[in-house]
């Protein structure tokens, strides 16, 4: 590892940030401060307002870079580079930074194909250092739960699995996230999808066939902002999953469906939208707790009303997490959360639900 002291509380681990838009200012800035053992050192972005609200958030202690060179410059002086900035920049980042001899964690999606992500793991494991991929949606509350409620078998056989991350955005935002140039690798597949499809593996363990449909339904949108993917897990289980931004009646975040159980939850995850407005954990006591009226339901039944069942506590969601196994696997005392080989199998299924929206077939992996 670069760098000195990095295994003691008294000399936390010093982290250099690429990107200052949504995801480096509302996910990884606060979540990495607010992590026992990690330091946000450095912030890096071009952009004189982004430097100036970094500066107001983590103090006139926190240094600024306008370029990511200014980081390889001074790589002695870092234990971890993340990379939070456009899609585009993923792979030539983390190269970088890894050729400059430091632990890297990449925003998804890590690379916009699985051969980049494979190369990226390759060379991080030449190197002997960390790759991570920021996935923290497997610390949502409801995916948290759902994995609890596998874990105790109360489902039964799991038969299928429906995951929606849906939204009601009927006129595009513009920028390069709907970007329809494909090396942006915009559009909703890539974003939302990256989220579902590694949940979806997490759960259910690898795809065995992939199909998808895929639209752009909104006026003066390029790139897709309607898609659904089914997959046909290796062992039996069929997920059906669903983004998009056209959606005017949001279905439930999970229903899955058991031999002896069901379990349906509505509505996301609150962390995001504590982030966003300017909470942090530490400082708001419990995080990631949703009120009852929001909790799922699990069992039996065919009430039009409530869907049978009994309500069922949500498990807190625990963002902070993911930074604190990141902290461990540097230290040696713990591992890689995400890594960039569960990050590249989750490209081989975004990739084939491209080919199959595209040619209208079922994808075999």
């Amino acid at each position: 590892m670069t760098g000195t002291g990095p295994g003691t509380p008294a000399s936390p681990l010093r982290v250099g940030l690429i990107g200052y838009g949504l995801a480096g200012s509302v996910f990884h800035a606060p979540l990495i401060a607010a992590t026992e053992g990690l330091a946000l050192d450095t912030v890096v972005t071009s952009n004189p307002e982004r430097q100036a609200q970094a500066r107001a958030e983590f103090g006139d202690g926190l240094r600024r870079a306008a370029s990511a060179d200014e980081l390889w410059e001074r790589a002695d002086e870092l234990d971890l580079i993340v990379v939070a900035s456009p899609n585009k920049t993923h792979v030539p980042l983390a190269t970088a930074a890894l050729k400059a001899g430091l632990p890297v964690v990449v925003d998804k999606p890590i690379a916009g194909t699985a051969a980049e992500a494979r190369e990226l793991a390759a060379l991080a494991d030449e190197r002997g250092l960390l790759l991570s991929v920021f996935q923290n949606r497997r610390w949502d509350n409801d995916f948290r739960t759902l994995r609890q409620l596998l874990a105790d078998g109360e489902l039964g056989d799991v038969w299928r699995f429906e995951s929606r991350f849906e939204r009601w955005r009927p006129r595009p935002k513009g920028g390069w996230r709907e970007s329809g140039n494909p090396e942006e690798i915009g559009g909703l597949l890539y974003d939302l999808g990256s989220h579902v499809v590694d949940q979806a593996l997490a759960l259910f363990g690898p795809a065995a066939a992939v199909y998808a449909e895929s639209d752009v339904r909104r006026p003066g949108a390029e790139a897709d902002d309607d898609t659904f993917i089914a997959l046909t897990h290796a062992n039996g289980v069929r997920s059906h999953l669903y983004v998009s931004a056209t959606t005017a009646q949001l279905g439930p975040r999970f229903r899955v469906l058991g031999s002896q159980a069901g379990y349906v939850k509505y509505g996301l995850d609150p962390q995001e939208a504590a982030l966003r407005d300017g909470r942090r954990p530490g400082a708001q006591d419990p995080w990631g707790v949703e009120p009852e009226t929001m909790w799922g339901r699990v069992g039996s039944g065919e009430s039009p009303l409530t869907g049978g069942g009994r309500p069922l506590p949500t498990l807190p969601g625990d963002y902070p997490a993911y930074y604190a196994a990141i902290a461990d696997a540097l230290r040696g005392t713990g591992e890689n959360p995400v890594t960039a080989h569960e990050a590249a199998a989750a490209l081989d299924v975004l990739e084939a639900a491209r080919r199959s929206a595209r040619d209208g077939v079922t994808v075999t992996l």
